[in-house]
């Protein structure tokens, strides 16, 4: 399909001469961008988050929620060692 866009004049620039070092049309180098900037992103929303990973126990601390990060700030600016907070 033929259309118009408005390229900003320094990034159509850097796309012609990307297109003459790698061989190929601007029209090429454009699709390639535009295919790979609507892929979904890894670990994205839509996507869904990955499970954390567990180690030497089953989950969090008793009372830590990992979705309130001011809490978490507090839990780690505390100056109790690591082993305390167990």
């Amino acid at each position: 399909m033929r259309t118009t866009i408005r390229i900003d004049d320094a990034l159509y620039r850097r796309a012609k001469e990307y297109a003459a070092r790698s061989g190929s049309s601007v029209g090429e180098v454009i699709e390639d961008a535009l295919r790979a900037s609507l892929q979904p992103r890894r670990g994205s929303a839509a996507e869904g988050l990955p499970d954390l990973p567990v180690y030497g126990g089953s989950g969090t601390m008793p009372g830590v929620d990992i979705a309130d990060n001011a809490a978490l700030r507090d839990l780690m600016d505390q100056d109790e060692p690591l082993d305390a907070l167990r």
